[in-house]
């Protein structure tokens, strides 16, 4: 009577290997498709589809690894199988070939064959089976060399760091202050309590070390290492919460090519501020506005535009959409009232107002509601230019006009409850305000003069 099959397995070629699940063999190159599309600044669901994993798998391997690769991006080096071979090796070795006959065909050393053979066998089945994903799971596995970090081994320098990181703020009498933040594993929401804490960070930490133990090789770390321990899961040295203590607050490490594309698609080379005549500056033509939004309580929002010779001013009306308060659909208007389609078809209504030679060009900043210039530009006539990001000097004149108007609508209050009335009635008594630029003449009579 012949041996069960779990028996025929004891004769098997290598030690047996308990259960760990379901093998991830052939994900490796999907993998560092995904990383190098991260690197790359493609979104976690846009590197999902480009390494041909589902949206979820990419936000989960996200996750886990705190926003930071855990594979190599470097090409395999063909000293190494590949799945495609040792898919091909079991396919010729289900056919009764050799190890010389599969060497020749793959064009690999009959050791190379041989050693692939015994060493990554599957004997899960009971038998001593050659099954190219278990072999290539075999080959990963044994690959790896997990170094252990140094602030598991470390404890000493691992209390040093967690103390300067979580360390509690304490009065003069020794009693904590402050709020205790609670760990909700995702970054801290706006306009809430931060947690207290001394909140070093690893590069102060880092750095701080030699000063203060200069003769303790053993208490240097780098400021990356620190990084790591916070934000990869599973490393096993620091916890996670302790990412509540770092000043950005994240929890997830943010690769640097997505800040890189986070401009405006909008935005092109050709509508920049860079781009716009230099005779504008000067101040002697007449038609050159610049334009932004103040915006008051519940996202409410007024438009201003301003002439940049005469100071001249107008207020838009942006009044929020009747379905405001509902839940907005995906890609449609923004309900709030300061969306692009409706401030350009207000400031189009505002400028058909105007005469041709008082509509030569608009300078805004780099905002959502600019979207439509294109559309604008063929509406109105004016050129658009759009300032560079966080430069509000670069249309002086709107900034300054911006802070009139605060008078009358002060921050923090609701600007929806103002009718079109209203603003053209604050418009009306700016543009009647003598300047003191203008040579103590209104904002409305230089325009009449300049018109005549």
């Amino acid at each position: 009577m012949g041996k069960g099959k779990h028996g025929r397995c004891r004769r098997g070629v290598r030690p047996a290997v308990g259960s760990v699940g379901r093998p991830d063999a052939g994900l490796t190159g999907e993998r560092q498709r995904f990383w190098t599309a991260i690197a790359g600044g493609e979104s976690t669901e846009d590197a999902a589809t480009l390494a041909g994993v589902s949206a979820p798998v990419g936000v989960r391997w996200f996750r886990q690894c705190g926003g930071m690769s855990n594979v190599s991006l470097a090409p395999p080096s063909g000293r190494y199988l590949s799945l495609l071979e040792r898919e091909e090796i079991a396919l010729l070795y289900a056919q009764k070939c050799g190890v010389r006959e599969i060497a020749r065909r793959t064009a690999r050393h009959p050791s190379t064959i041989s050693r692939e053979l015994r060493r990554n066998a599957a004997t899960r089945s009971g038998y001593v089976e050659y099954r190219a994903t278990t072999a290539q799971w075999h080959a990963q596995r044994k690959a790896k060399r997990p170094k252990v970090a140094k602030l598991v081994i470390n404890e000493r320098l691992r209390h040093h760091v967690q103390e300067r990181l979580s360390g509690a703020i304490l009065t003069s009498r020794g009693e904590r202050v402050g709020h205790l933040g609670a760990w909700t594993g995702r970054r801290h929401g706006r306009r809430q309590d931060r947690h207290w804490a001394l909140s070093w960070s690893p590069q102060q930490i880092a750095n701080r070390l030699p000063i203060d133990f200069p003769h303790d090789q053993s208490m240097r770390i780098s400021h990356e290492a620190i990084y790591q321990a916070l934000f990869i899961h599973g490393r096993g040295a620091l916890h996670r919460e302790l990412c509540m203590c770092l000043r950005s607050g994240r929890t997830l490490r943010v690769p640097r090519a997505r800040t890189r594309r986070r401009g405006k698609q909008f935005v092109t080379s050709d509508v920049m501020i860079s781009t716009r005549p230099a005779r504008v500056e000067q101040r002697d033509e007449p038609g050159h506005w610049e334009g932004d939004l103040i915006l008051g309580l519940g996202s409410s929002a007024i438009g201003t535009i301003v002439e940049r010779a005469t100071r001249f001013t107008m207020l838009l009306h942006l009044p929020r959409m009747a379905a405001y308060g509902s839940s907005r659909e995906k890609n449609g208007p923004a309900l709030a009232g300061h969306g692009a389609e409706a401030v350009r078809r207000s400031i189009t209504s505002s400028m058909a107002m105007l005469p041709q030679q008082l509509r030569r060009s608009l300078t805004w900043d780099q905002g959502a509601e600019m979207a439509q210039h294109a559309q604008l530009r063929l509406d109105t006539g004016l050129k658009i230019y759009l300032c560079e990001p966080r430069s509000p000097w670069q249309r002086g004149t709107n900034e300054n006009t911006n802070g009139l108007l605060r008078q009358y609508f002060p921050k923090g209050t609701d600007l929806s409850r103002h009718g079109a009335k209203e603003l053209g009635a604050v418009a009306a008594a700016l543009n009647a305000r003598p300047r003191k630029v203008l040579g103590w003449r209104t904002p409305a009579e230089a325009v009449a003069a300049r018109l005549s």
